[in-house]
């Protein structure tokens, strides 16, 4: 199942680019949501080869989940590749600067099932690809009004 959307955020692809690297950010972020997140790499800067081991809970089971940073080109391109039990996947974030002050964000994502039940549930998101393809843009749009926020706070202070 693939997933795309896209959003312009007001703020500067330097700024943008710098809040979608936060990888500690992120990681404290899925901890406050339950998420058990441990790093599997010994790098010492954000690159190539950082991973993370997730378990989390989702719809009543306890899931894991192999995250790693297979791509960081500032200030364009993240990329991140996701292997579990049941499914795998991959994530691209791409920048683009549409002025000093406005960047466009571009998100795809695509999950492949690895056993018959995981076929069966991305069978019944495809179903409702429309709730799921809104639910995706309104989160996204969520986070680049939260990177707006974060750029005008920083602005100020």
């Amino acid at each position: 199942m693939k997933l795309s959307g896209r959003t312009d955020i007001a703020a500067p692809m330097a700024f943008v680019f710098d809040h979608f690297a936060d990888f500690e950010g992120w990681e404290r972020a899925a901890m406050r949501r339950g998420a058990d997140v441990a790093r599997t790499d010994k790098l010492t800067r954000p690159g190539p080869g950082m991973g993370w081991h997730l378990r989390f809970g989702y719809r009543g089971r306890e899931r894991e989940l192999q995250v790693m940073l297979k791509r960081l080109e500032r200030p364009e391109h993240i990329v991140f590749a996701a292997l579990g039990p049941i499914i795998e996947g991959g994530t691209t974030i791409e920048l683009m600067e549409l002025s000093a002050k406005r960047t466009r964000v571009i998100v795809q994502m695509e999950i492949k099932a690895r056993t018959l039940g995981a076929r069966i549930f991305l069978q019944s998101l495809k179903l409702a690809k429309s709730r799921v393809t809104a639910q995706f843009d309104k989160r996204l749009t969520q986070l680049a009004r939260d990177v707006e926020a974060h750029h005008a706070a920083a602005a100020q202070g």
